[in-house]
């Protein structure tokens, strides 16, 4: 893609196709790093789990997802060995979904995948000056104050 089209493709198309790009080679080194058939969802998933765990509830409204929805991702992840149930400290009937050895594991490889692809994508690309410029975006679209959290759109 030629400096000309770039500065002709809408912006939102631009940012979806990098976002989708560096998205579907995150997962895929994911994958060969041991943790093949997670998406980006289970990530997310993880990183609201991370610490002392959330109920299925909870999960729902962080992910921005149904209870049901929430529900059939905690229990997927289960039979995978992500994640457990157990017993709320509260008492009663409900349950905190916490994280395993397994996602602590898939946490570290995660994180040090992003920053890998970060510095390979920095020997081409300014990326300071990136981050700086779609955080103005961000901002110009949201205005200050805390951030939603990402959600889980695609």
């Amino acid at each position: 893609m030629t400096r000309y089209e770039e500065d002709r493709i809408e912006l939102a198309f631009l940012l979806g196709q990098g976002f989708q790009l560096l998205l579907a080679e995150f997962t895929r080194r994911l994958a060969e790093a041991g943790h093949e058939g997670l998406r980006p969802l289970h990530g997310m998933t993880f990183q609201v789990l991370k610490g002392p765990g959330a109920t299925a509830v909870e999960l729902a409204e962080r992910l921005g997802v149904t209870k049901q929805a929430a529900g059939q991702i905690v229990d997927d992840l289960e039979k995978r060995g992500y994640v457990r149930r157990t017993p709320h400290p509260e008492g009663g009937r409900r349950k905190l979904v916490v994280l395993t050895a397994a996602a602590e594991d898939h946490l570290v490889a995660a994180g040090r995948i992003l920053h890998e692809l970060e510095a390979e994508l920095g020997r081409s690309a300014d990326l300071g000056v990136l981050r700086a410029e779609l955080g103005r975006v961000v901002r110009a679209l949201h205005g200050e104050g805390p951030l939603p959290p990402l959600r889980p759109v695609w």
